[in-house]
């Protein structure tokens, strides 16, 4: 599983720059609608929300060079959890109970990884692949 995909562009982006960008190429037909927002109310930055599964969406966000550790400006795609997606996810791992809710927990935990790893992670790659085409038709793509 990736999970995350890192595009190296020659532009710098703020995140309502690149979705002004998306909503004048992105292929809504094919590729889903989307917005801004947070993925969760625990989340700390917004991004741009594509959908990808029940219970996992993909952020969307531009990286602007600078620093030690980032040399180029990006743009990151990455599968993260839908509200619903969280919720599950914490209560999967909420101690309490007995013996055999522990069994159900770790079932409910292989399923969501099941379906990252599987689903999720190939709409990631259809989005991934979508957005280099449409940064390369505009002459972004570093």
């Amino acid at each position: 599983m990736i999970g995350r995909q890192v595009i190296v562009i020659n532009k710098t982006f703020t995140l309502q720059e690149l979705e002004q960008f998306m909503q004048e190429n992105w292929d809504k037909e094919q590729y889903n609608d989307f917005g801004i927002g947070k993925p969760t109310s625990l989340s700390v930055d917004e991004y741009i929300l594509l959908p990808a599964t029940q219970r996992y969406l993909v952020i969307v966000y531009p990286k602007a060079a600078g620093g030690f550790f980032n040399k180029e400006n990006k743009i990151v795609l990455t599968v993260a959890d839908t509200p619903s997606g969280a919720i599950e996810g914490l209560a999967a791992f909420n101690p309490k109970g007995g013996p055999l809710s522990g069994i159900w927990k770790t079932g409910v935990v292989m399923d969501a990884e099941k379906e990252r790893k599987g689903p999720a992670e190939k709409v990631l790659q259809a989005y991934t692949a979508h957005m280099k085409d449409i940064l390369s038709k505009n002459g972004l793509l570093k």
